[in-house]
């Protein structure tokens, strides 16, 4: 059992859907989710698993420092997944991401996405979600886009979505909020800070530390108390101080949805898939 987007708000949806009979809805270019490109060569059916020099060096890994995220500009951009509306429970995590029109957001496949039932809809983005409070507003998911490999046999190494949201008081997400850019093809050794929201806790969480190779296509980083419903939090690199934004380089999803433990969380390695299915996001 994964931890990652589970809990009572997500089951008592997968059933909602499944009376409902839940149709796709096209993304924003129109279509069916897309395949964007072959996985990486050199990838093996038990590529996910442990030899012994990942097992040597697991000892030696550091764990970092989680603490409640205070509510800064860059932590802004995070936002809790409610269904329907902020009264309920939350059970994913997403961010605002850099997009021409200005109304993206990141987050992992498996959280918007069943590939049984389909797209999950009523969904809404709450950034800046702090004790029943929310100072950003409520941004309802209007389109969503996730790979072929995800949608069709949920393909860990494409546990990535964008989403639209849509616009509120004639503005947008990023017009409001700013946002995080798009990193691709940046290795797997960065110094990250990871920011979401458990479903047990009303504030979020955060923590830094630097990531670590899983395998060819998925990226791992040490933290503790990343339960369910921090699935889909943006790991964020080359902060910049004048903008108060960074980088998204991975989202919490792939390998066992994020990860089996609270303390060791999984991300699907961002590289030229990634970048295909936002090109397709934003075309």
């Amino acid at each position: 059992m994964t931890k990652r987007g589970t809990g009572t708000a997500a089951a008592a949806l997968t059933v909602v859907l499944a009376a409902a009979g839940c149709t796709t809805a096209a993304g924003p270019g129109g279509g069916a989710p897309t395949v964007t490109s072959a996985p990486p060569t050199g990838v093996s059916a038990d590529s996910h698993g442990w030899n012994r020099q990942r097992l040597k060096g697991a000892a030696g890994r550091h764990t970092g420092v989680t603490r409640t995220a205070k509510p800064t500009v860059l932590n802004g951009l995070v936002g809790a997944v409610f269904t329907r509306n902020a009264d309920g429970d939350h059970f994913c995590t997403a961010s605002v991401v850099d997009s021409a029109g200005l109304n993206l957001i990141v987050t992992a496949a498996h959280c918007v996405w069943d590939p049984k039932l389909g797209r999950r809809s009523d969904l809404v983005f709450v950034p800046g979600y702090r004790n029943g409070d929310t100072p950003s507003g409520v941004w309802p998911l209007l389109a969503v886009t996730v790979d072929d490999g995800w949608s069709d046999h949920a393909d860990p190494d494409m546990d990535v979505a964008f989403a639209v949201v849509q616009a509120q008081n004639g503005r947008q997400v990023q017009q409001v909020l700013g946002a995080n850019r798009l990193g691709v093809n940046r290795g797997y050794r960065l110094p990250v800070k990871v920011t979401g929201y458990p479903s047990s806790s009303e504030v979020p969480i955060t923590c830094a530390n630097t990531t670590t190779q899983q395998s060819p296509t998925q990226v791992r980083i040490d933290c503790p108390d990343y339960t369910g419903g921090t699935s889909g939090s943006p790991w964020v690199t080359d902060f910049d101080p004048a903008t108060r934004t960074g980088t998204v380089v991975g989202v919490i999803g792939g390998y066992q949805e994020g990860g089996s433990t609270p303390g060791t969380s999984y991300s699907s390695y961002f590289g030229d898939r990634v970048q295909a299915l936002y090109d397709r996001a934003t075309g």
